[in-house]
């Protein structure tokens, strides 16, 4: 054989998860796939074994992992339905977890966490479209700005935009279902003196990151505007720190 091996793809590692949760994955891509609905059925277990090639026993374990997450229902006698689909889970989830009485601070910690990933991907994601989306954002938000105004709008959109140009459904749609929460944080932020100019300059780096395909670069500005912001807002008082025991 040669010794130059650089055109040849190299081998894809071995998957080790188990293989209950692989056929998981495969039954969401069905879901998904065949667009099924709450209340639709779903195939025996004799027809996903024979079409996922595995044993019985596989399919019952993944049709248990399922049921637990709340996914699908099992009808004895029947057959196997739908209950939600995953996406719809994801968000009721978020939605949970907002309407608790959990106050910003754990708020602001899921933004950093969700929103400096969107900068990151939207950086090797974001097509014109989403870079001329976000500069329009950011003009808007100049605007507001200049006109004394807190910027809300402008805010608002820069931060959907990203998370768009990130591409990731999954990503979209918790920031979607969180998104009355995230707009009180916001608003906390960008009504305090002096904060709506600063955040645009924020905005103008992370633009800059992305539209220079910078992932780190896009992230670090991310994460720094965020926690920079959540940081003044817990010196003034206006956000509570979480302790450790709590």
């Amino acid at each position: 054989m040669s010794e130059d091996r650089r055109g040849i793809s190299p081998i894809r590692p071995v998957d080790r998860r188990p293989l209950y949760e692989q056929v998981s994955d495969r039954l969401r891509e069905f879901i998904d796939v065949n667009q099924l609905q709450p209340g639709d059925r779903l195939m025996t277990e004799r027809d996903l074994a024979r079409q996922l090639s595995v044993g019985r026993s596989s399919i019952r374990e993944a049709i248990t992992a399922l049921r637990a997450r709340g996914e699908v229902e099992v009808r004895h006698g029947d057959g196997i339905y739908l209950v939600r689909k995953p996406e719809d889970l994801i968000s009721s989830l978020a939605a949970e977890l907002v309407e608790t009485h959990l106050d910003h601070p754990a708020i602001w910690e899921t933004r950093q966490a969700l929103e400096t990933q969107c900068a990151r991907l939207a950086a090797h994601r974001a097509t014109a479209e989403d870079l001329a989306e976000l500069g329009t954002a950011l003009d808007d938000m100049a605007r507001e700005v200049d006109a004394g105004e807190p910027g809300l709008v402008g805010d608002r959109r820069f931060h959907v935009g990203v998370a768009t140009a990130s591409h990731n459904p999954i990503l979209i749609r918790l920031l979607e279902s969180m998104r009355q929460a995230l707009d009180r944080t916001s608003a906390t932020s960008l009504t305090r003196s002096g904060q709506p100019a600063t955040s645009l300059a924020d905005h103008r780096r992370i633009y800059d990151a992305i539209r220079a395909g910078d992932a780190p670069g896009a992230a670090d500005a991310m994460l720094d505007h965020l926690v920079s912001t959540t940081d003044s807002l817990v010196m003034e008082g206006q956000v509570k720190e979480i302790s450790p025991g709590r």
